[in-house]
């Protein structure tokens, strides 16, 4: 069975209720916010995904990969009963994704999976 079109976007909260990727976005440039939001927007609409827009991550971790005009966001994100829930976001400065940025994502797709269950 397909999933409804489009999956929902939800953007993960902390215990204290803050969003730090709507925080992060919020902090860009309006073209880079939207450039990112372009790419999402598809996501929601075109689920499953694949390079070079979505890459796998591993455990149900996925980055989109966002050009922007002078740099590259990564947003990961993890699926939920068809829902995209967006973990963490950064620009990426180096080939390989910091393993930090990593780290960070997957604590809080345990987080939200335990808040979840």
């Amino acid at each position: 069975m397909k999933p409804e079109r489009p999956l929902a976007v939800k953007f993960f909260r902390t215990a204290a209720g803050n969003e730090p990727v709507r925080e992060w976005l919020k902090s860009l440039p309006s073209a880079e916010r939207h450039a990112i939001g372009e790419d999402l927007l598809t996501i929601q609409f075109a689920w499953p995904v694949g390079k070079p827009l979505v890459d796998h991550l591993g455990d149900g971790l996925w980055e989109v990969r966002s050009r922007l005009s002078h740099r590259i966001a990564r947003t990961l994100f993890t699926v939920v009963d068809n829902e995209i829930v967006v973990l963490h976001g950064f620009i990426k400065k180096t080939q390989k994704t910091p393993a930090h940025e990593l780290a960070l994502a997957r604590q809080r797709q345990r987080q939200y999976s335990s808040d979840h269950d």
